[in-house]
């Protein structure tokens, strides 16, 4: 499986904290047999600021991701408005976060999409929930369409 984690971009001082935690898991979740990966809309130079800025030595970072793509994952998109927090410029226009499981075969297995920074799945938490899933062979759910 691969985890993937959308994040908002450099700018976002909740992204970079949140992705510390990851690289932080990222050898649980690899003993699991889950990679992982973090993607943004941002580009070469602000995701290789980003890696850095988490100490990125296990966490792979993604970067150019189309608004087009950011969508078609269900992503939400925001406008930029200014400086952030941390004093940079939010880009024109940017995705918010999402967090996917994606199995071997390219099925979703989990999703999480936020309208806002806040309130993200817990890396922590995911992990005895893997245990779970694998031991018991746990299918997806949500697999009924409307």
């Amino acid at each position: 499986m691969t985890l993937i984690s959308f994040y908002r971009g450099l700018h976002c001082p909740i992204c970079g904290t949140y992705l510390k935690e990851l690289e932080r898991l990222t050898p649980a979740f690899a003993e699991r047999g889950v990679e992982t990966i973090a993607v943004s809309s941002d580009d070469a130079d602000r995701g290789r600021q980003m890696a850095e800025k988490v100490g990125a030595s296990a966490l792979r970072f993604g970067y150019g991701l189309s608004i087009e793509a950011a969508r078609a994952w269900g992503l939400y998109v925001s406008s930029g408005h200014g400086k952030t927090s941390i004093g940079i410029e939010e880009p024109a226009l940017f995705s918010e976060p999402g967090l996917f499981l994606i199995r071997a075969d390219g099925t979703v297995y989990f999703a999480s999409v936020q309208s806002m920074p806040f309130a993200r799945p817990a890396f922590e938490g995911l992990l005895p929930a893997l245990d779970f899933v694998i031991k018991a062979d746990y299918p997806a759910r949500g697999e009924v369409a409307a």
